[in-house]
């Protein structure tokens, strides 16, 4: 097992190509850091550096040179590891869970915007359909979730009502007995709303395009390939918005939620679960 202090040691005289500067920084003897050295290099099998007859200046070896570069990495992760340890907030990370067809762009600067006023908190993010991160929740997986479902079908922290419309590109919509749909995968609500608003309206439809990705979708629909239902907040400046006098059969709203694995809270995924919510609300005053 190598030791850090005698790395640490091999750095310093790396760096200073001086036993004397290097004993300087490291506040000991040049015989302490010369001796130092030499245990490192008896621990390691091999000679790590080169000393002229004066001992004022060193050099590293080829392997001196490449256990210096492991050494700063391996001083690095320590370093970390007590920063870490010396703050309370950032000894467990905040695990939450995003819809895979949510905007990234919105997604992205809400975190960015909480982490600025959070630098302690450590997130780890994931990304699924809402059915799998329910699930992910269910398990304990995942701290948070922001889940798109049905208004009122479980219990949350905070939700947010989600108009949806169906949408077209900016030349108009396909025509003929068959709607040519863009839908993202099995479990998503979008997808559940369009098939079940044409089913009822005894409209015939066939899947052209899939995706996981709300930029594909919105390709798709700007293309003029497909239609597809999406939530308002997500319709391009292009996008054309078609309804009954079109021949397409109003959707209702879903619903975005913010759930929780346990309650209560841990004061970071609180703290994290507070500045969601308020930026959802403003985003929907927005």
């Amino acid at each position: 097992m190598l030791d850090l202090d005698l790395l640490k040691t091999l750095v310093c005289v790396v760096d200073e190509c001086s036993f004397t500067r290097a004993a300087e920084r490291v506040h000991r003897t040049q015989s302490t850091v010369s001796q130092q050295i030499l245990r490192l290099e008896d621990s390691v099998g091999h000679p790590l550096l080169h000393r002229d007859r004066t001992g004022k200046n060193v050099i590293p070896t080829e392997r001196g040179e490449l256990l210096a570069a492991y050494a700063r990495r391996l001083l690095a992760i320590a370093q970390e590891a007590e920063d870490a340890l010396a703050s309370p907030a950032a000894l467990a990370p905040v695990r939450i869970g995003l819809p895979e067809d949510f905007d990234p762009r919105r997604m992205t600067a809400i975190l960015a915007g909480f982490l600025a006023i959070a630098p302690e908190v450590r997130l780890e993010t994931t990304s699924g359909m809402g059915s799998d991160l329910q699930r992910a929740v269910d398990a304990g997986s995942i701290d948070l979730a922001l889940l798109k479902r049905e208004p009122g079908s479980g219990p949350c922290i905070a939700s947010w009502p989600e108009p949806l419309a169906w949408a077209a590109g900016p030349q108009g919509f396909p025509t003929g007995d068959t709607v040519p749909l863009a839908v993202f995968p099995l479990g998503c609500i979008y997808r559940l709303r369009a098939i079940r608003a044409l089913e009822t309206a005894g409209r015939r439809w066939r899947i052209v395009f899939g995706s996981h990705s709300l930029a594909g979708i919105q390709a798709a629909v700007s293309s003029g390939l497909a239609v597809s239902v999406l939530p308002t907040r997500a319709l391009l400046a292009g996008h054309r918005v078609l309804g009954l006098a079109d021949g397409y059969p109003e959707v209702s709203a879903s619903e975005l939620a913010l759930v929780a694995a346990a309650l209560p809270l841990t004061a970071a995924q609180r703290r994290l679960a507070d500045y969601l919510c308020a930026a959802m609300a403003a985003d929907a005053v927005g």
